[in-house]
C-alpha cells in the first residue's frame, strides 16, 4: 500500500544534532586562532599556473604580516594558500569538506587546524565567521558561491565591512562587466555596491588593498 508523504519517516531531525556538531567543533577549533584571511580558489588549478604561485606569494605575505590563512584544505589553490602561510611563518588553516571527488586534505595545513565538514553551509559560516577578509583567485562554482556569500553578508550588513579582493582582471572582466551592465542597470544593486570590493593583477596591489583597509577598520575579534 502507497503511504501518504507525512507517514514516511527520516532522519531529519536527528541530523541536526550533527550539524550541530559540526558548528561547535568549528567554533572551539577556530576561536584562538587569531586574525585570518580566506583564500578562495579553483582545487583544479595545478602548481605550474600563474594563478597557484600567486596564491602562494599573496599568501606568504599575508603571513609576513602576523595573518593566518584559511582555505578549503583541498588541492590548487587551497594548497597554494596554505603553502604560502606555511612559508610565511602564518597559522595555515584547512576547512575540509567530504566531497565524492577533487577534496582531499593538503599537506600544508597546520594538523590543530585540519577540520572536517560533511555540511558545506556550516563551513561557509566558519570561513566567514573567523575570517578577517577574503582573497579570491580563479575558480569555479565554488568559488563564486563563497565569493557572493561574503559580498551578500557585508552588503546586507550581516557582518562587518572586510576586505575583500579579486585576483585576475582578465578572468572576471566578463562577469564584473556583466554584474555593471545588466545586474546593475536593472537596478537589482546599487552603485555603492561595486565598492564592496576590488580587482587587482599583482600580489602587491592585493596586499596594499588589505592593508589600507585595515588602516581605517578595526580587526573583528574572533579570538
Amino acid at each position: 500500500m502507497k503511504k501518504d508523504w507525512y507517514e514516511i519517516k527520516t532522519n531529519d531531525s536527528w541530523a541536526i544534532f550533527k550539524i550541530m556538531a559540526e558548528f561547535v567543533n568549528g567554533y572551539e577549533s577556530m576561536a584562538k586562532i587569531g586574525p585570518c584571511i580566506s583564500v578562495f580558489g579553483s582545487a583544479r588549478t595545478q602548481p605550474q599556473n600563474k594563478y597557484y604561485q600567486m596564491a602562494v606569494n599573496i599568501s606568504k605575505m599575508l603571513g609576513e604580516r602576523g595573518y593566518g590563512v584559511i582555505t578549503g584544505g583541498g588541492p590548487g589553490i587551497m594548497e597554494a594558500g596554505n603553502k604560502g602561510a606555511q612559508e610565511g611563518g602564518g597559522k595555515s588553516v584547512g576547512l575540509n569538506i567530504d566531497l565524492p571527488f577533487e577534496q582531499s586534505g593538503n599537506k600544508y595545513i597546520d594538523p590543530e587546524s585540519n577540520l572536517k565538514f560533511d555540511y558545506f553551509f556550516v563551513r561557509k559560516v566558519v570561513f566567514v565567521k573567523y575570517s578577517q577578509g577574503f582573497v579570491v583567485l580563479p575558480g569555479g562554482f565554488g568559488t563564486m558561491d563563497e565569493l557572493f556569500e561574503a559580498l551578500t553578508l557585508i552588503q546586507t550588513k550581516k557582518i562587518s565591512r572586510k576586505p575583500v579582493v579579486l585576483i585576475g582582471k582578465e578572468y572576471w572582466s566578463g562577469l564584473l562587466d556583466w554584474v555593471k551592465s545588466t545586474m546593475l542597470a536593472e537596478g537589482n544593486i546599487s552603485k555603492d555596491d561595486l565598492n564592496l570590493f576590488a580587482v587587482v593583477d599583482t600580489e602587491q596591489e592585493a596586499i596594499d588593498y588589505i592593508d589600507d583597509f585595515f588602516k581605517t577598520h578595526a580587526l573583528t575579534p574572533n579570538f
